[in-house]
């Protein structure tokens, strides 16, 4: 029996969303399904809308989801129904990554996350042309309801705010799990952050969770630098009217940055980040760039000082125990990304999208 719900549709590469009346299959048996609350609108969203990434469209995008779960498959114990869930990326949970613990790194990660489909080459979306692309990381939240496998579902505490939590699962996840999973900064180190929309902001918060005592917020917007204090950056630097590179020796007198972390993927912000590193210091990656897209480092006068360079893709976390965290730091106080959130209804959605593109809006989160 099919389900009729009401999604955004990327209908054509670079278009704006449209609100549609589609049909939700029945549920499998790895699959819950859920009602969605709120959804984050994440960069990925973008970069998919507009042809970077390889999901078949037409699509319903969507993969930062929260709501209530309404039906589980036969094979699922992790969840019951009624029980309040974020969705986050999905992985194969068999590979050798997945079975090391490491599910951000899923070998079957773009068949999990982009291919449209599941395994089987079905959707579960259709309209009266036919077949519509779902699963999108898993679940295709911008949906009144969605069929979500069941590595995508995290339980959480129903006391918190579904609409405000909902972007937990894929940007906020990012930047604090880059630091927190990944880097891991010992107390009273140094370390800039590029960009400061939701991943770079989430960043900061979670450098000053991990007790960086030099957290230094690099940005083109004034008005997201001011932010970035509230939140925990002890220096900022506009990137725009600055010698970013210069401004970064002088805040640390000379001794350069323990840590980088660029969110832009802009090659020429990552080779500042890279340049301003200190003996031993370390760059990370965690903006989405085209593929193909090439960066040059200096490797002379900077061999002596055995930096390092690595990716990180989902903040290096297993969601489901990584993002029941977030929300006990939430909770306390300590993780206070609901400052960075603008609530949009479903028909504005492209709103939302120029918003967080512009600058304007940190994170928008669709709320049904």
């Amino acid at each position: 029996m099919t389900t009729t719900v009401t999604a955004a549709v990327a209908r054509s590469t670079g278009e704006p969303l449209t609100i549609e009346s589609l049909q939700l299959d029945e549920l499998r048996p790895n699959e819950v399904r859920v009602r969605i609350v709120a959804s984050g609108v994440c960069h990925t969203d973008a970069i998919v809308r507009d042809g970077i990434y390889p999901t078949p469209l037409p699509a319903v995008l969507g993969h930062e989801g929260a709501g209530v779960v309404e039906g589980i498959g036969s094979d699922i114990t992790t969840v019951e129904v009624g029980d309040h869930v974020v969705l986050s990326a999905a992985y194969c949970g068999k590979c050798v990554q997945c079975r090391s613990g490491r599910v951000a790194y899923c070998e079957n990660l773009f068949a999990e996350d982009f291919g449209g489909a599941r395994h089987d080459g079905s959707t579960s979306l259709s309209d009266g042309n036919g077949a519509i692309s779902s699963h999108f990381f898993g679940q295709s939240a911008f949906s009144t309801y969605a069929n979500v496998v069941e590595t995508s579902v995290i339980k959480v505490d129903k006391k918190a705010p579904l609409e405000t939590i909902a972007p937990l699962g894929c940007g906020l996840q990012t930047g604090a799990g880059a630091i927190l999973n990944d880097l891991r900064p010992a107390p009273g180190t140094s370390i800039a952050v590029f960009g400061t929309g939701a991943v770079g902001s989430a960043a900061i918060m979670a450098a000053q969770i991990a007790g960086c005592t030099t957290i230094v917020a690099v940005d083109l917007h004034d008005s997201r630098l001011e932010l970035a204090e509230t939140i925990g950056a002890t220096h900022t630097i506009n990137g725009r009217t600055a010698d970013v590179v210069a401004e970064l020796d002088k805040i640390t007198g000379g001794k350069g940055l323990d840590f980088a972390l660029d969110t832009t993927a802009v090659p020429a912000v990552l080779q500042q980040a890279a340049a301003s590193l200190g003996i031993g210091g370390t760059v990370a990656l965690v903006g989405a760039a085209a593929p193909g897209t090439d960066v040059t480092f200096e490797i002379g006068a900077s061999l002596v000082k055995g930096w390092t360079f690595k990716t990180i893709i989902q903040g290096s976390s297993v969601p489901q125990q990584f993002i029941p965290r977030l929300v006990l730091l939430w909770e306390q106080g300590r993780f206070p990304f609901d400052k960075l959130i603008k609530n949009y209804e479903l028909d504005d959605i492209n709103t939302a999208f120029a918003d967080s593109e512009n600058g304007s809006t940190i994170k928008p989160v669709v709320v049904f």
